[in-house]
């Protein structure tokens, strides 16, 4: 029997509201250990509804008016603001308050909200660490933290502050981590823990959609012209990720000059810019949202249906991350990397390590195609005596539809990419 069955009757209602049918395997896996304050580590792919799979059961356990008893990490401060409004809507429904605690934001405003003793706490390691050490969050009333995209929080810097406030805590709390990929992540869990119950369904997990992988040909100096190009294309709405915050920005720039609704959202940019970039893309004013790695981890927005590599990631990790952003709990998707002369080996070495099949496609009137353009009858004529050739050919296209204009730009471009300096890749 499905735990839905279970929870309290207004969650159950909410789950219906939200358009959900059946919990993922992670989900259903984790529910039982999590409700019984097993230490736990979660693994499955991106989009299978990790962060409701901790969610549910560990806010079952929190109780009103005791102060703050379940803090929840994050490794960036888009990922925590996400968090933060998925544990409100369901933890509201239990008359539970939640407080977001993030850098960037004025840390006033925090410490006065946390004066009305909010029982979950969402937030960044650093910013979390800093209202430790001013005795703003009373650590010692904390019975479970949890570490979302774990693998990001075990990278040295963040392991280090990490460890800090698992240190502030008592010595006795539930302590979760969940993440998408196993590597590193189960020895350094097993270091803050000897008692871990790992649950991995990796192999299992069946909820991701239909995800095909391409790559397209281009000058490195056409990648505005092609984007441009693509944003043309009827259906189209991509995340277009770039390695380096300075690309990003000159493109950026391009784009709204000729006029495309897009949005940018990197490091360099302050957190009112950010949650604007956040807000055109999500309410699909801007038909894309230009970034890095910083937002290839965590951040789900509805039904995309294109992640664009402006160039070949840096790494596996940085690839299965952004595909990650597509195919989320069953909607199908496809990712198309930019290559070259100089880094389509890359590319090739990259898909082959993942093991992932690609395609070469190809743009052309108005539409992405997986066949090269066929000579028009001029061309045939110039090139043959008797002018004879078919005239068409049956083709197969990615699925864009005809063409049609992208909307509204965005009102705001404030977050232009001229500002940005920065040519060192952002990981």
């Amino acid at each position: 029997m499905t735990f839905i069955k279970n929870l309290p009757e207004a969650w159950q209602e909410h789950w219906q509201a939200s358009g959900f049918s059946e919990p993922s395997m992670i989900q259903e896996k984790s529910f039982q250990p999590l409700k019984e304050k097993e230490n736990v580590l979660g693994i499955s792919p991106t989009g299978s509804g990790k962060t409701l799979a901790y969610v549910l059961p560990l806010l079952l356990n929190v109780e009103k008016d005791q102060g703050s008893q379940l803090l929840i990490l994050a490794p960036s401060q888009e990922l925590a603001v996400q968090i933060s409004q998925v544990v409100r809507d369901w933890a509201t429904l239990l008359q539970l308050k939640t407080q977001s605690l993030i850098g960037g934001a004025n840390v006033g405003r925090q410490i006065e909200k946390l004066k009305k003793k909010p029982e979950i706490l969402v937030g960044t390691p650093g910013r979390v660490l800093e209202l430790i050490k001013t005795k703003k969050i009373k650590s010692h009333l904390l019975q479970t933290v949890v570490m979302d995209e774990v693998d990001q929080l075990f990278h040295e810097k963040e392991l280090n502050l990490t460890k800090q406030i698992l240190a502030s805590a008592p010595t006795e709390f539930q302590l979760v981590f969940y993440s998408a990929t196993a590597d590193r992540v189960v020895e350094e869990a097993q270091k803050l823990t000897d008692q871990l119950t790992i649950i991995d369904v990796m192999d299992e997990d069946q909820s991701g959609g239909v995800v095909n992988h391409y790559f397209m040909a281009l000058s490195p100096r056409k990648k505005s012209d092609f984007l441009r190009s693509l944003a043309y294309t009827s259906d189209f709405r991509a995340m277009v990720f770039f390695n380096q915050v300075a690309d990003l920005g000159s493109v950026e720039e391009k784009l709204i000059y000729e006029g495309l609704a897009v949005a940018g959202l990197a490091s360099d940019q302050n957190k009112t810019l950010r949650k604007l970039a956040i807000d055109q893309f999500s309410k699909k004013r801007a038909v894309m949202l230009l970034t890095t790695d910083i937002a290839a981890r965590g951040l789900d927005f509805e039904a995309i249906p294109f992640v664009v590599n402006a160039e070949v990631p840096l790494s596996e990790e940085s690839y299965i991350h952004r595909a990650g952003r597509v195919g989320r709990m069953g909607a199908a998707g496809s990712v198309i990397t930019f290559v070259n002369d100089a880094t389509k080996r890359d590319y090739q070495r990259l898909m082959k390590k993942i093991e992932l099949p690609s395609k070469e496609i190809f743009l052309y009137d108005g539409a992405i195609h997986l066949t090269r353009k066929e000579k028009s009858s001029s061309e045939e004529k110039a090139g043959s005596p008797n002018g004879s050739a078919k005239k068409e050919q049956a083709e197969k296209q990615v699925p864009t539809k005809k063409t049609a204009k992208p909307k509204n730009r965005p009102k705001n471009n404030k977050n232009k990419g001229a500002r940005r300096k920065s040519s060192k890749p952002e990981l």
